[in-house]
């Protein structure tokens, strides 16, 4: 009997409790990570960096923003480790209490203004956290969905996750815009991150109630851990690694460029207020409630590839219709552009990441394998902010416009090579791949 049966055999209203609070847990970390790039783009310029040149002060501030993308590799690596030998589960509690500890004390950070260089350089070091504690969440969220949900419905069960993502920006953004209604001076910033304390209780709470992974049991009780797992898929798996974070570049990439980005290019561009961008984001989060678990379920009826190539080829074509768009300087068409980036870009290849890349390796590696390719490509996603200004400043919108579509060429080279692991699919081909390396699930799949 293959590991996955374990799973598949899991009633799916355990299945659905499990999978929720992995995306209660993703919100709250995402909420932490991402009130950053809005904070980055809109005030840290001038309250940690001290520079009286917008551009300059966006830079800086984009540039420590990319310090925590930096530090999510290690994050991936220490939780694939730990995760494939400790449990999904005990990852996921300490991962959240390490992001959710540094968002709030960022909140609490004196500036620049108060005690000079030592200002950045704590924004600096608790960044750095943040990108260890969001590294390491993803892989354990979307594993405990997954390998908790029945074999057909893995796509549906594993998407549920990733609406903590939307959701978690959701709250970021409408913080910030309650924020500014309601406060004045630094405390429009500070308050989005110390309430952060409320959320992370909450998760922890919730997180706490749920069980370990079947297929983690499982491998545990047949003693078949792995000893070094994360050195292992260095060793045997880095093509497949390299070829997920080339996968995801046009969804995380795109992403921080449609978003993050775009706050600070209306500004500089003198098109629009960056609420506009800010409204955009969050209609197109409210949307991915929805989308993402749309996405996932269509991922089991027609197969995960065609799912994730919908939304790398729309990347490709909307770069330079979302900045004519942007440009228009219409509210409804800044709104529009964003919103549709994120639904029709980002949502089709977010939804599908956590089936898809969770099936390409065994449960012993798994938490590792898929780890280290989700967080390897936030080496250049964190950076695509900081270049996109620069391309802007020297070529105008058509650099990062070009950027936004280059990533999502490369996305999709990647993603072609990827072999098709859905079960719909797998049987409709009458294929038995071999149980080994990167099979397991595929195996599993055609037996149920």
């Amino acid at each position: 009997m293959s590991n996955t049966h374990t799973a598949s055999s899991q009633p799916k209203n355990k299945a659905g409790k499990v999978s929720f609070a992995s995306m209660i847990g993703s919100a709250v970390e995402s909420y932490d990570f991402f009130i950053y790039g809005t904070a980055a783009a809109g005030w840290f310029g001038q309250v940690f960096f001290h520079t009286t040149e917008p551009i300059v002060g966006i830079l800086a501030a984009f540039a420590t923003m990319a310090v925590g993308f930096f530090m999510r590799p290690l994050g991936g690596y220490l939780a694939g480790h730990y995760g494939d030998r400790l449990g999904r589960k005990t990852v996921l509690l300490w991962s959240l209490l390490a992001m959710g500890g540094a968002t709030v004390l960022i909140g609490a950070l004196p500036t620049y203004e108060q005690v000079g260089v030592i200002a950045p350089i704590l924004l600096i070091l608790l960044r750095m956290i943040q990108g260890i504690g969001f590294g390491a969440e993803w892989g354990g969220a979307v594993l405990m969905a997954c390998e908790h949900a029945p074999a057909h419905h893995r796509g549906f069960f594993g998407a549920v996750p990733q609406i903590g993502i939307p959701l978690g920006l959701l709250m970021a953004n409408g913080a910030f815009l309650v924020s500014t209604a309601l406060f004045e001076g630094d405390w429009v910033w500070r308050a989005p991150f110390l309430v952060s304390v409320v959320m992370v209780g909450v998760g922890m709470y919730i997180r706490l109630g749920v069980s370990e992974s079947p297929d983690f049991e499982k491998a545990k009780a047949d003693n078949t851990l792995v000893k070094q797992p994360a050195l292992q898929v260095i060793r045997e798996d880095w093509r497949k690694v390299l070829q997920i974070a080339g996968a995801r570049l046009a969804e995380t990439g795109g992403y921080y460029i449609a978003t993050s980005f775009m706050l600070s290019y209306v500004l500089l561009a003198n098109v629009a207020p960056k609420e506009n961008v800010l409204w955009g984001t969050m209609i197109g989060s409210a949307l991915g409630l929805v989308s993402h678990l749309l996405y996932g379920a269509w991922s089991d009826r027609i197969g995960r590839k065609p799912v994730f190539l919908l939304g790398t080829i729309f990347t490709i074509a909307f770069g330079i219709p979302m900045f004519m768009m942007i440009n228009s300087g219409v509210v409804v068409m800044i709104v529009a552009a964003v919103a549709i980036a994120l639904l029709l870009s980002h949502d089709p290849i977010f939804a599908v990441e956590a089936s898809w890349f969770t099936e390409q390796f065994p449960p012993e590696v798994r938490s590792s394998g898929i780890s280290l390719g989700y967080n390897c490509a936030s080496l250049i996603a964190g950076t695509l902010p900081f270049i996109a200004t620069a391309l802007f400043s020297q070529v105008g919108w058509i650099g990062p416009a070009l950027l936004f579509s280059l990533l999502g060429v490369i996305s999709t080279m990647c993603a072609l090579k990827m072999r098709e692991t859905a079960p719909v699919k797998v049987e409709a081909l009458g294929e038995s791949p071999p149980v080994g390396k990167g099979n397991v699930l595929a195996t599993a799949a055609v037996r149920h």
